[in-house]
C-alpha cells in the first residue's frame, strides 16, 4: 500500500553524504524515530600514493538512489537536511558539469606543497586566522591544486561537498559556515573568507560560494529528482559537527568521538567568540555551526580509524571487519604490539605527513589474533592521544565523552576506548548521529517539536585491566619510530 506523508506530518529527510556510503533517513524529529532509510555504497579510489579520489557522478547517483529508496512509498518530507563528509572538494561549472574527480579529505597529494619552505608565511598565519594548521587534509591546498588545472574554464565553481550537493539539488551556490571553517580560508573572527588567505592560496573569491548560516535555508528542490520539486533544503552541517549537535547542541563540556573511515574528536567551548589561538596547535579551533549565534569547538582529526580496521581486515580476514573483531577476541587483553596506521601520515595531534605505517613488537609467539587486536588498539590509542591533548590545552573543558559512528557496534573497541581514556564512554543509541543531528537542526528551524537525544549505553573502564600503561608506552615508542625519530627505550616481551 502506498503511504502518503504530507508536510503537516513534520518528517525531515536527512541526507548523509559519507565517504563510503550515502544514506537517506526519513526522520520524525518529535520522537527521533527513523521512519524509513535508504543506503548506497560508494567507491574510494587511490590512483597514486597518497591520492584519494571519488567519482562525483557516482556520489550524485548514490544520493539519488538512497533518497529514492527512502521515499519509495510516496513519502513527502517537510524539509531536507544535509550532513556531508568534510574537507573533500570538487570543481564544476555553473551548469553543474564536474570537471574532474572529487579530492577526498584523506587526500595528501599536496603534502609536499604544504611542507615547502615557500609556504612558511601561510603556515605561520593560518592557525591564528582559521584555527587550522597548513595540512593537506584541509580544503584550500586541494582547491589550489584543482584551480591550477581548471582555472581557465568559464563559469568555474570550487567548493566543499555541501556546496556542490546543494547546487545539484536546488541550483543555489552557497557554503555552510561550519564546512567553510574547514577550508583554511575562513576567518573565525569575521566568519567570512580571509582576504589575506585568499591571496596567499591564490584563490579568487569569485569561484567560491558566499558563506551562510547552518540553518539559513538553501533553496528548494528542482524538478527531476527523487524528492518532489519545491521541498526546502533547510539546514546543512558537516558530518562531525552534526554529531556534536545531536549529543549536546553546543553545551560546554560536551565532547564526542565519531568513528568513521577516520575519526573526529570534537569538544564544545563556551562563548560566542572564537577561542584564542593556541600556543601549541595540536588540535584545531573550529566553528561547529552558526545559527543565531556561532558555536565553536576544539577538534582533533584522525585520518585512519575505520580505515585501519579495514586495512587489517583485508590482510587477515578477507576484508571482513566483523571477523577481525572475532579474531581479536581470541586473545587476552593487550596485544603486545603497536600498529600505527599512518597510511597518508598522521594528523592530530602530530600533524606529520612524513610518518609511515608500521607494526612493531612481533615475537615468535605472535598470532593473527594479536595482530587483529593491535588494529583495534590503534584506534583507541589515536583517540586517546587527541583527548589527552585537549586535556592538556584546556584542563576541565571535556567532562562528557559521547561516541557514535558505525564502529560503536564493536563492544571490544568501546571497552578498549574506555580503558585507554580512563573515563566512561557514552555510546549513542543509534549509529546515524550525523543524520539525526542535522535533522534536529532542520526541525528547529522549521519550528517542529524535537525530542531529546537517547542516552544510549555507558561503557566504564575495566578496573581489573592492567594492560593500558604498558601499551600506551609502547604506542608512544611506535609513534616516534613512525615519525623517523630515534627511540632508545625498549619494552620487553614480558611487559605486555
Amino acid at each position: 500500500m502506498t503511504i502518503r506523508v504530507s508536510p503537516n506530518d513534520g518528517l525531515v529527510l536527512a541526507v548523509d553524504l559519507g565517504t563510503t556510503n550515502v544514506k537517506a533517513l526519513l526522520v520524525d524529529p518529535a520522537t527521533r524515530r527513523i521512519v524509513r532509510r535508504g543506503s548506497v555504497p560508494v567507491d574510494v579510489h587511490r590512483p597514486a600514493d597518497g591520492w584519494v579520489e571519488q567519482d562525483g557522478e557516482q556520489l550524485w547517483g548514490a544520493v539519488c538512489g538512497a533518497v529514492a529508496e527512502c521515499l519509495a512509498d510516496g513519502a513527502v518530507p517537510v524539509g531536507i537536511a544535509i550532513s556531508n563528509q568534510r574537507e573533500s572538494v570538487a570543481v564544476w561549472t555553473v551548469d553543474g558539469g564536474l570537471l574532474g574527480p572529487v579530492l577526498g579529505w584523506q587526500d595528501a597529494r599536496t603534502a609536499a606543497w604544504c611542507a615547502d619552505p615557500a609556504q612558511a608565511d601561510l603556515a605561520r598565519i593560518a592557525p591564528d586566522i582559521t584555527g587550522l594548521t597548513l595540512d593537506p587534509m584541509f580544503s584550500a591546498p586541494k582547491l589550489r591544486w584543482l584551480l591550477d588545472r581548471h582555472g581557465g574554464v568559464p563559469g568555474l565553481r570550487l567548493g566543499t561537498l555541501d556546496t556542490w550537493l546543494v547546487d545539484r539539488l536546488t541550483g543555489e551556490f552557497l557554503a555552510e559556515a561550519g564546512n567553510a571553517s574547514r577550508t583554511l580560508l575562513l576567518d573565525l573572527a569575521t566568519l567570512d573568507y580571509s582576504p589575506e588567505l585568499l591571496a596567499g592560496f591564490g584563490i579568487p573569491r569569485s569561484v567560491l560560494a558566499p558563506v551562510v548560516a547552518s540553518d539559513a535555508g538553501f533553496g528548494v528542490t528542482r524538478e527531476g529528482l527523487p524528492v518532489p520539486a519545491g521541498v526546502p533544503v533547510v539546514a546543512v552541517l558537516a558530518d562531525s559537527h552534526a554529531a556534536l549537535y545531536l549529543h549536546g547542541s553546543g553545551r560546554p563540556g560536551e565532547g564526542k568521538v565519531t568513528y568513521g573511515t577516520g575519526s573526529s574528536i570534537m569538544v564544545s567551548v563556551p562563548g560566542a567568540e572564537a577561542p584564542a589561538p593556541l600556543a601549541e596547535p595540536v588540535v584545531a579551533r573550529t566553528l561547529a555551526w552558526q545559527t543565531d549565534v556561532p558555536v565553536y569547538a576544539y577538534e582533533g582529526n584522525i585520518v585512519a580509524s575505520g580505515a585501519a580496521l579495514e586495512a587489517m581486515a583485508r590482510i587477515l580476514t578477507g576484508g571482513d571487519v566483523g571477523a577481525l573483531d572475532a579474531l581479536a577476541r581470541t586473545v587476552g587483553r593487550g596485544s603486545g604490539l603497536s600498529f600505527v596506521p599512518a597510511f597518508t601520515g598522521l594528523a592530530a595531534p602530530w600533524f606529520d605527513r612524513g610518518a609511515v605505517p608500521l607494526l612493531a613488537g612481533i615475537t615468535g609467539a605472535t598470532t593473527p589474533g594479536h595482530v587483529a587486536l593491535a588494529a583495534f588498539e590503534a584506534v583507541a590509542h589515536q583517540v586517546g592521544d587527541v583527548i589527552a591533548a585537549v586535556d592538556r590545552l584546556a584542563p576541565g573543558a571535556l567532562t562528557t565523552v559521547h561516541a557514535d559512528g558505525g564502529a560503536t557496534a564493536s563492544a571490544l573497541l568501546m571497552q578498549l576506548q574506555a580503558d585507554v581514556l580512563g573515563r566512561p564512554l557514552h555510546v549513542a543509541a543509534a549509529p546515524e548521529a550525523s543524520a539525526l543531528g542535522v535533522a534536529a537542526l532542520a526541525a528547529r528551524a522549521l519550528d517542529l517539536p524535537v525530542a531529546a537525544a537517547e542516552e544510549g549505553r555507558q561503557v566504564h573502564p575495566d578496573p581489573t585491566q592492567g594492560w593500558v600503561s604498558t601499551s600506551r608506552a609502547r604506542w608512544r615508542d611506535a609513534i616516534g619510530r613512525s615519525r623517523g625519530h630515534a627511540v632508545h627505550r625498549t619494552v620487553s616481551a614480558s611487559e605486555g
